[in-house]
């Protein structure tokens, strides 16, 4: 209050006064131009004394109640502001641990380069790009607004230090020269962006650029934003480790990493921030303890700093929840085999369906109970497989569908899924695993047996049906591609 005194209660005679006084009329609306006409021989600050009072309350009451909303709004945000989405993810199964307004559209700003990023590892791991390949700075390139690296037109920069400058600077003009690089042109190469989303399973993301600097038509959310946090870090760990950089040195100048986590918080390793006034502070970031990996993102920060504060806290709060139900795989008792058929019709073309009559009886595995799809003339019994997909031999893929509480529910979805997969499931083991988190037990209804653009094609299959589905590496023994279903 003092404060407020100082600013509101100086006498009229002094100048910072009134200067004050009309600064509170401007962010009201209500402000006096310099250029109006106040009457004769009246000045601009005898005329803000000769204000009418508005509606009977008088300007300084008005001026106090303005100043305390705003210090109300710094000091007490609340988490449903329109700008505000927040996901916690455990990156190693896809569950999500946190949500707020998850599948809300808003502007993803910088956080667009890490789909960039994504691009370029994909087009250096199939030979495309080279690191050290150098690439020409376009005069649109040039021309991007800030923040950049200064690139000058006819220039040249290395694959490597493009990346970087994405990285630590969130450089624009290095964005553009990667995107021409991989495309005719930014555009072309915003429509690749857009569909390799898609493909990921971010049903509700569009890209207009390379960057994420302002585009009104360039929206995503925060579950798709981890969606892609996840997928770059589990397809392309010969690469993600660049995401830590902390410092980057180009052409004599040193630009730090805008990604104030990774020095202020246990086990961060990445990715990456951003920022445009219609967006707010956003962040994604993953920390790994242990052989846990979480994967956060926060939209609509106030600021940089309540930002990284808040998503300290969601992380701690998914670490929490993870070390305290210490998930460990429990074999599931097969106390009674399941039952299931698909019928066949005398069609080679003929969609897989469950058989309404004559179901036939599949033995279960000792200590956890497998299903195969397969055609109902041809069910073999089944040999054990392993409970756990990382027992599983290298280039045995596999597939997720759902963590559920019931086993029935469990078993419900693989037929559900089964009947609805075009035969992209035909031949596959199932597994039921069960599972126990805060003491109580889940399933997770796996499928195995694909290589990985089956597995890819099969969830994007499944996703565009509204399954949840991700993908299994056998070597990372983690999910790599994860296709959400918005609703369950």
């Amino acid at each position: 209050m003092d404060m407020i005194r100082r600013i509101f209660y100086t006498p009229p005679q002094s100048r910072n006064s009134v200067r004050n006084r009309i600064r509170i009329l401007n962010l009201t609306g209500l402000s006096l131009n310099k250029n109006q006409e106040y009457g004769p021989g009246i000045s601009r600050q005898k005329a803000y004394h000769r204000m009418p009072n508005f509606l009977g309350i008088s300007w300084r009451v008005l001026s106090v109640f303005l100043v305390v909303s705003m210090m109300t709004a710094v000091f007490f945000p609340t988490s449903s502001h329109a700008r505000y989405a927040a996901v916690v993810m455990d990156s190693r199964t896809g569950e999500i641990l946190y949500s707020r307004n998850a599948d809300k559209k808003l502007y993803p700003a910088s956080l667009t380069k890490i789909m960039t990023l994504y691009m370029t590892f994909d087009a250096l791991t199939r030979g495309k790009l080279r690191l050290d390949q150098k690439l020409s700075v376009s005069a649109r390139a040039a021309g991007q607004a800030p923040t950049k690296l200064g690139l000058k037109r006819g220039g040249t920069i290395t694959v490597r230090d493009a990346m970087f400058g994405l990285i630590t600077k969130s450089a624009n003009d290095a964005a553009t020269v990667l995107a021409e690089s991989m495309a005719k042109s930014e555009v072309d190469f915003a429509l690749d962006m857009t569909a390799t989303a898609k493909r990921l399973g971010m049903r509700r993301t569009s890209f207009r650029n390379a960057s994420g600097l302002p585009n009104r038509r360039q929206k995503s959310t925060a579950r798709d934003m981890a969606i892609l946090g996840s997928a770059l870090i589990h397809e392309f760990p010969q690469y993600y480790h660049f995401m830590s950089l902390e410092k980057f040195k180009y052409k004599g100048r040193s630009y730090k990493n805008h990604n104030n986590l990774l020095k202020k918080y246990k086990g961060a390793d990445g990715i990456k921030t951003g920022y445009i006034r219609a967006s707010g502070f956003n962040l994604v970031a993953s920390a790994k303890r242990g052989s846990n990996r979480l994967v956060g993102v926060v939209f609509g920060g106030k600021s940089a700093k309540s930002r990284d504060i808040h998503m300290a806290a969601l992380l701690d709060k998914g670490f929490a929840m993870i070390e305290a139900s210490n998930p460990s795989i429990i074999p599931f008792p097969a106390e009674k085999p399941l039952r299931i058929a698909l019928h066949q019709p005398h069609s080679k073309t003929a969609r897989v369906q469950i058989a309404r009559t004559a179901p036939v009886a599949v033995k279960a595995a000792p200590s956890v109970n497998h299903i195969r799809i397969v055609k109902a003339e041809a069910l073999p019994r089944l040999a054990p497989l392993p409970v756990n997909i990382a027992a599983n031999v290298d280039g045995i893929w596999a597939i997720q569908i759902g963590a559920f509480s019931r086993v029935t529910t469990a078993r419900d979805q693989v037929y559900k899924a089964a009947a609805q997969s075009n035969g992209m499931l035909e031949g596959r083991r199932v597994n039921i695993e069960k599972a126990i988190s805060n003491g109580k037990p889940f399933y997770r209804a796996q499928v195995i047996g694909f290589n990985e653009l089956e597995a890819r094609k099969t969830c994007t299959n499944l996703s565009e049906r509204r399954f949840s589905c991700f993908v299994v590496s056998p070597k990372l023994k983690l999910p790599v591609y994860i296709a959400d279903k918005s609703s369950s």
